[in-house]
């Protein structure tokens, strides 16, 4: 039976700081490859795909040298969980070459809303009045980072917004997960999986990456695989509802790379777009953390 790391909050919080640094990051060289900027534009399979071909050898350089004890997987759970963890990140990766980072980086933070509507059919929870308001508040968000006027409507943000939803399932299956297997299990056999998917997915897309666009690659998939571990890190360290107002660090990360990299400076309509989202989401993370009971805390070593 796996054994849960000790409670460390303040430690947690840094790791998921340093979590959101990394996962803007890859959106950031996702953004270039989807441009012509290095060589021809890359389509987004081929871009996931790449990402979990470089943090797959992370990864399993990481466990060759750590040599950490594994269990058996729930492989149906992971199977889901990858098949939406693929589908999602291809589609934000999709999205990114068309928008500003801090737009599609915003409208990912719907995922939390998605998660506890689709938690009613598939996990049978109740949700309230306060939990209903908080999402209505972050789609409210969400519908005026999509301009929908035929004048600004953004077409590509639809594209981050299916990236929410399909995120937002992904997390019913990671809190099926949770608990369950060691962290780094979750990561290896996730990104064992995603690789396979993602492999013939790009078989259609391939075309011959520039040396630079293959340094672009390998840079999201070992971004990624740091973030990953950060994140799966802080996660086992400290309650979720406490980790998960640090992961909006990740919009903040966004809009930098974009001022510093593609001079794109957020407009109103994006900062107003992203705070609403972000109230929404809080809101919904502090009723979870009132409704959830506190699990008993392991004994700490002596």
């Amino acid at each position: 039976m796996y054994q849960g790391q000790h409670q460390n909050n303040a430690l947690a919080a840094v790791l998921i700081a340093c979590a959101t640094a990394f996962i803007a990051a890859t959106t950031l060289m996702a953004k270039a490859l989807g441009t012509d900027a290095y060589g021809p534009p890359m389509h987004a399979l081929q871009i996931s795909h790449g990402r979990f071909f470089f943090a797959l050898i992370g990864l399993s350089t990481a466990a060759l040298l750590l040599r950490p004890k594994l269990g058996a997987p729930k492989w149906p759970l992971h199977l889901a969980r990858t098949f939406c963890g693929w589908g999602g990140v291809t589609l934000m990766f999709a999205s990114v070459a068309y928008i500003p980072l801090a737009d599609a980086t915003a409208i990912s933070f719907l995922n939390p809303v998605f998660a506890m509507m689709l938690a009613i059919p598939l996990l049978g929870e109740k949700v309230g009045r306060i939990r209903w308001s908080a999402a209505a508040i972050a789609l409210v968000g969400a519908l005026i980072l999509l301009r929908p006027t035929p004048e600004s409507f953004q077409p590509a943000a639809l594209l981050a917004f299916g990236a929410a939803m399909i995120m937002g399932l992904e997390l019913i299956f990671i809190k099926k997960l949770a608990g369950r297997e060691p962290p780094f299990q979750i990561l290896l056999v996730n990104n064992l999986l995603g690789l396979s998917i993602a492999s013939v997915a790009v078989i259609a897309v391939w075309q011959q990456p520039t040396a630079a666009q293959w340094l672009l690659l390998a840079g999201i998939g070992l971004c990624m695989a740091v973030a990953q571990t950060f994140f799966v890190n802080a996660m086992a360290r400290a309650d979720a509802s406490f980790v998960a107002p640090f992961s909006y660090g990740t919009l903040i990360f966004a809009a930098l790379y974009d001022v510093l990299f593609y001079r794109v400076i957020p407009d109103f309509i994006t900062l107003m777009g992203a705070a609403i989202i972000i109230t929404g989401a809080v809101i919904l993370a502090l009723r979870e953390a009132r409704l959830k009971p506190t699990p008993p805390r392991p004994p700490t070593a002596l």
